[in-house]
């Protein structure tokens, strides 16, 4: 398939033999493509972009200077495995960003969903499986085979321990060091970071109901209160709520196998 005729592709760019290059691609200078990269259409790389890998670059995803996405992953036990990062659409990609592609180990592929934008620095280590409209601010990063749902905000140099999951709409304030799930619609902070309440701006930015805000906000009280089993708050909790979608999701994040334990507050 090749370079598509309506792709622009500055001289200096080196587009290896087998990569795909879809329709008005714009590939700037000194930009440097491999043999198993598919970039699909509108697809625009500022200068000095490398993509290597068996990796895919979703429709009108832009990727500025210096970022490196698909080179080998940063675990030891990689041994050259065809494993691949797979990027959607509408995605911004900063400069000195990296994405690694999976691990034999872990799931096999990298996932990115559509509309992120993932500011200068940030990394997205192996195995992780991102949603969409997410937030990566400067210099923050996942480590392997964390799970980041869709809506999430990462604070300025806020890292995430392996096998982390950061639930729909939560957000880490900046420089916070995060070893513990995150449960969906929370913030938390700090390091070792602490749960520190609801993201109640970023629900309200969401359009979530008043009413279902409210119900949430006990839901939540009651779940990290320290009265019963967790799992007997969280059963408590889905039958309080049956009809708050908030409420459940929250329920649904928190009854999910998970390799580490929750965030929990401040004593």
């Amino acid at each position: 398939m090749g370079v598509d005729p309506t792709a622009s592709v500055h001289p200096t760019a080196v587009i290896e033999d087998g990569a795909v290059v879809g329709p008005n691609c714009s590939i700037g200078p000194y930009c440097v493509i491999g043999p198993q990269v598919q970039l699909a259409e509108g697809v625009v790389l500022h200068s000095h972009v490398v993509v290597a890998g068996i990796t895919s670059v979703g429709a009108k995803t832009t990727i500025w200077p210096f970022a490196s996405i698909g080179h080998a992953p940063q675990d030891l036990k990689y041994a050259g495995e065809p494993t691949r990062l797979e990027i959607g659409s509408g995605n911004r990609i900063r400069e000195h960003a990296t994405m690694n592609p999976g691990t034999v180990t872990g799931t096999g592929v990298t996932r990115v969903g559509d509309n992120n934008l993932f500011m200068m620095g940030t990394h997205v280590a192996h195995d992780c499986d991102l949603g969409s409209n997410i937030v990566m601010s400067n210099n923050a990063g996942l480590a392997g085979h964390c799970i980041v749902e869709d809506r999430v905000i990462l604070g300025a140099m806020s890292g995430v321990h392996q096998f982390v999951r950061l639930g729909r709409g939560s957000m880490l304030g900046g420089m916070a060091a995060v070893v513990a799930d995150v449960v969906p619609y929370s913030i938390v902070a700090g390091d070792r970071a602490h749960l520190a309440g609801l993201n109640l701006v970023g629900l309200k930015r969401a359009g979530a109901e008043r009413e279902h805000i409210k119900g949430l906000r006990l839901a939540f009280d009651g779940l990290f209160g320290r009265e019963g089993t967790l799992q007997d708050r969280v059963t408590a909790a889905a039958d309080a709520h049956t009809d708050n979608p908030l409420v459940q999701e929250l329920v649904r994040f928190m009854s999910t196998s998970s390799q580490r334990s929750y965030t929990q507050p401040a004593d």
